[in-house]
C-alpha cells in the first residue's frame, strides 16, 4: 500500500465530470490497484477512487489513472506531506460469526432459493483478494458470484464488485454478475448495488433451518 498526503486537486472523468479543488488530502493507492482520494472527514467513504482493474500513470507531480471502461482519474500534487509504501501482508479476512457461516452453508445446500434455477459450482472460490463465498451457475448459463451477510451492507456491495471484477478476468467464467445475499438488504446498499450492477436478495434463515417446515407443526 502506498500513503500519500499531500495537497492536491482531483478531477474525474467518466459516467460525469467532478473536480475537487486544491485541498490536503490523504490519497491511497492498495496493493490491488484501487486508488482512493479521502478527506479529513466523511467516515470512511473516499471523496472520489478508481477501483482495479485499473492502470496508474506516475508523473510525479500528477497521476493518471485509467480503467477499461475509459473512465479517468487524475490527480494533481503540490506540497507533500507524506509519502510512503508498506507491505501489509496477506488479509485473512473477516471472520465470519456462527450465523453467518450457518446461512453460507444452507444457501450452498438450497442455491435456488437466491434465483430459481441456480446450481453451485463451489464454495469459497478464491480470487486474488478473498474467497467468493459462493460461485454458482444460472439458468442462462452465466457465472454468479454470492457474498452472504447476515445485513448486507455498503462495504458487501464493494467487495462483491471487486470480486466480480477479478473473476470476470477468466475467461472460463465470463459473463459474472455478483448477488448479495443477506437476511436484510439495507435501502443504502440496495441503491449502491443497481448503480454497479450487483443484485441482491433476502432470505429467512429460520426457514432455510426447517423452523417453518409443516412436518414440524403440531396444528
Amino acid at each position: 500500500m502506498r500513503i500519500v498526503v499531500a495537497e492536491c486537486t482531483v478531477d474525474y472523468e467518466g459516467r460525469l465530470s467532478a473536480h475537487l479543488p486544491m485541498a490536503t488530502r490523504l490519497v491511497m493507492v492498495k496493493a490491488d490497484g484501487c486508488v482512493a482520494v479521502h478527506a479529513d472527514g466523511g467516515a470512511y467513504k473516499p471523496l472520489n477512487w478508481m477501483n482495479a482493474p485499473n492502470h496508474l500513470l506516475d508523473e510525479g507531480d500528477r497521476w493518471v489513472v485509467t480503467n477499461p471502461k475509459g473512465e479517468r482519474l487524475t490527480i494533481t500534487f503540490g506540497a507533500v506531506e507524506f509519502d510512503h509504501s508498506l507491505d501489509l501482508g496477506d488479509d485473512p479476512g473477516l471472520s465470519k460469526d456462527g450465523v453467518e457461516a450457518e446461512l453460507q452453508r444452507l444457501l450452498a445446500e438450497h442455491p435456488g432459493v437466491i434465483e430459481d434455477g441456480l446450481t453451485l459450482i463451489r464454495r469459497e472460490y478464491p480470487t486474488p483478494i478473498g474467497p467468493v463465498d459462493l460461485l454458482c451457475r444460472a439458468v442462462d448459463g452465466s457465472t454468479v458470484a454470492v457474498e452472504v451477510k447476515r445485513r448486507g451492507g455498503i462495504d458487501g456491495v464493494e467487495q462483491l464488485a471487486r470480486y466480480v471484477e477479478f473473476l470476470e478476468r477468466d475467461r472460463r467464467l465470463a459473463p459474472v454478475r455478483g448477488v448479495l445475499c443477506a437476511q436484510q438488504v439495507k435501502p443504502q446498499a440496495r441503491r449502491l448495488a443497481e448503480d454497479r450492477g450487483i443484485g441482491w436478495a433476502e432470505v429467512d434463515y429460520d426457514a432455510l433451518r426447517g423452523a417453518d417446515s409443516p412436518a414440524l407443526r403440531l396444528f
